[in-house]
């Protein structure tokens, strides 16, 4: 098939089956985006601005609030541009552009999630070693790997996702450019490209959750050696559990609904893929800074001080009219 009948223009029509009930979804999606927004940018300037949280542990937790605050920002104001007005179409250099920042942001929710399980495993497994080991030159190791198999793997499924000769349609049934939404409006052979979306799905996500497992199989076995030393420092692994165990039900829904589309409403497939993006942006900050004690403490001061500070000037502001009059 040559290049030039090859679609370069897309509609996004996600939920389209909704009809005219199809604006309505600005609401819901209107305030998770709100919710995800400020709950992140709540607990990354707490963590910024209290240097008794400048530690391996509540970095990397202020490293998932950065990830939680960019991934909605590359597909939620368009999703909710297209709910309002109607705005559905993109180009697909736009596409790929917002497939490869929606997919490296991505990889890095379940990637920091792994650096977390290091942490607690350096902190029970090794705590005298756990500053040595958590130096930054020294945790690089643990850092690099990670990040250039991301790269390398988003890189390389986006590229021959932009091979592709898109003949057999323009309409993508998703509010953002997904991989496997563009890939199925491809004429041709998309083998190769359901064999990297395949293999990247294994070795990003899937290896990861593996390695998660494995350490706090090891952290568990070595709390239950070491007896009741050992308990406290289990409160925040079981905050990351619950956090890896939402994240994986989500990322494993939204990765069966394309296995079984045919008895699958559209609709609930493009649902389950929206909120494996968007759940965790709102959910993870609300977790860690409820379960966290040091962070919902700090967060408690930060909102007690500000209404405080807004009360005072309501004050101020009540006096000087009293003295004008």
């Amino acid at each position: 098939m040559e290049n030039v009948s090859s679609h370069k223009h897309f509609i996004l029509d996600g939920f389209s089956e909704l009809g005219a009930l199809r604006p309505v979804l600005f609401i819901p999606f209107f305030i998770m985006f709100i919710v995800s927004m400020s709950a992140n940018s709540l607990l990354l300037y707490v963590v910024i601005s209290q240097r008794s949280l400048h530690s391996p542990m509540y970095i990397l937790m202020a490293g998932m609030a950065v990830v939680d605050l960019s991934l909605p920002l590359f597909f939620v104001p368009n999703m909710l541009l297209s709910f309002l007005f109607g705005w559905r179409g993109i180009s697909l250099t736009g596409c790929l552009v917002q497939m490869h920042f929606i997919h490296f942001a991505g990889t890095f929710q379940s990637t920091l999630l792994v650096w977390m399980a290091l942490d607690r495993y350096f902190a029970i497994c090794t705590p005298l070693y756990y500053h040595e080991l958590m130096a930054l030159p020294r945790f690089l190791k643990f850092i690099i790997p990670f990040v250039v198999r991301n790269v390398l793997l988003v890189t390389l499924l986006v590229s021959l996702a932009g091979t592709l000769s898109f003949c057999a349609g323009n309409v993508m049934n998703h509010c953002f450019c997904e991989h496997m939404a563009l890939v199925e409006l491809a004429c041709g052979s998309t083998a190769i490209n359901n064999l990297v979306g395949l293999l990247t799905v294994f070795l990003i996500p899937v290896a990861d959750f593996i390695f998660i497992a494995a350490s706090y199989v090891v952290i568990f076995s070595s709390v239950l050696k070491s007896g009741r030393s050992g308990v406290k420092a289990l409160h925040t692994c079981i905050t990351h559990i619950v956090v890896i165990t939402v994240s994986l039900t989500i990322a494993l829904v939204a990765f069966l609904s394309y296995r079984i589309s045919n008895g699958l409403p559209a609709a609930i497939r493009v649902f389950t893929s929206t909120m494996y993006l968007l759940f965790p942006s709102c959910f993870n900050p609300i977790i860690y800074g409820i379960r966290t004690t040091e962070i919902r403490q700090h967060i408690l001061k930060t909102l007690t001080w500000e209404v405080g500070d807004m009360k005072s000037e309501w004050v101020m502001i009540k006096f000087s009219i009293v003295e004008a009059t």
